[in-house]
């Protein structure tokens, strides 16, 4: 099969060339996305003889992602690995995931570190499973390992996924969108490192607040009127609440106070407008996939 190995990198010159050796021996090509670097990452990889695809500025590993799935389906790859050029993944693992790839017929192939490693912090590995939890996406009876960025897709996957974030949401991105194409999803597990890992570029709070505002985003396209009517449901009780307390403190005192009955129409704006949102949003994505 043609192997293509796909690698996002930002600033990674000081490990990008040992993942680069290490993972030319499995694969057919080499592909290193440079995300506007601003150091030899670029260079190292050009000069070990991988395909280089330079952004001129960091747009985040969603991007370069999208670019490893976009070069590996006009070089005719029949199977794409990701991962990380920070050293976290063993590229010896990469033939492991490729024979998953055909002895379980899968389209999507995860290294799952189903026990955390002893070099990860335990605030990391919580943050990690309580995202697996959020994308609820499932193999069996358990959630995936859906953060980690270690895994090998089918010719199927690459050309059918197309990853639409920018940031480190995008791992639970594409994981929910194979899901929902009905593709097979396996795991294997593999230890990842994380000792050594410049902190500065590898933030788990900016990490966590990113994958949950991708969550956010991706369940409010694909559960409009659920996610948006949920969110008027509670804005509209909360307006009826402080109506009721409104109206109770006028007939009492025989005074409006201003504040609880701001609240209240504020609340009750809120409420109708999410609604029709979500109303809207419904209609246009039936219409769409009805005209698909």
């Amino acid at each position: 099969m043609n192997v293509v190995v796909g690698i996002p990198a930002f600033n990674e010159e000081g490990t990008i060339a040992k993942v680069i050796l290490r993972s030319q021996r499995y694969a057919n090509k080499v592909l290193v996305v440079d995300d506007g670097s601003g150091d030899e990452t670029g260079l190292i990889a050009k000069s070990l003889g991988a395909a280089v695809v330079r952004h001129e500025k960091n747009l985040g590993k969603g991007a370069g992602l999208r670019d490893c799935f976009e070069w590996a389906k006009g070089n005719g790859a029949d199977v794409l690995v990701t991962l990380d050029g920070d050293g976290q993944h063993d590229p010896s693992k990469i033939p492991l995931l490729v024979d998953a790839l055909e002895m379980e017929d899968a389209d999507v192939v995860i290294a799952s570190r189903t026990a955390r490693p002893t070099d990860m912090s335990r605030h990391r590995w919580v943050g990690a499973r309580m995202l697996d939890v959020a994308t609820q996406v499932k193999v069996g009876d358990r959630f995936v390992d859906s953060q980690s960025g270690f895994r090998a897709y089918s010719r199927r996957a690459i050309d059918n996924l197309v990853a639409a974030e920018f940031g480190m949401g995008v791992d639970s991105e594409l994981i929910m969108k194979a899901d929902r194409a009905g593709m097979r999803i396996v795991e294997v597990p593999v230890a990842a490192a994380y000792s050594g890992l410049d902190s500065s570029t590898h933030n788990p709070l900016m990490h966590a607040f990113d994958v949950f505002f991708s969550l956010v985003k991706f369940v409010s396209i694909r559960h409009p009127l659920l996610f948006y009517g949920g969110f008027a449901l509670i804005a509209l009780a909360n307006s009826f609440v402080y109506g009721i307390m409104t109206l109770n403190y006028y007939q009492t005192y025989g005074r409006v106070v201003t504040n609880l009955a701001l609240i209240s129409i504020a609340s009750g704006l809120i409420g109708l407008l999410s609604l029709f949102t979500g109303i809207i949003l419904f209609t246009m994505i039936t219409v769409i996939r009805e005209r698909r």
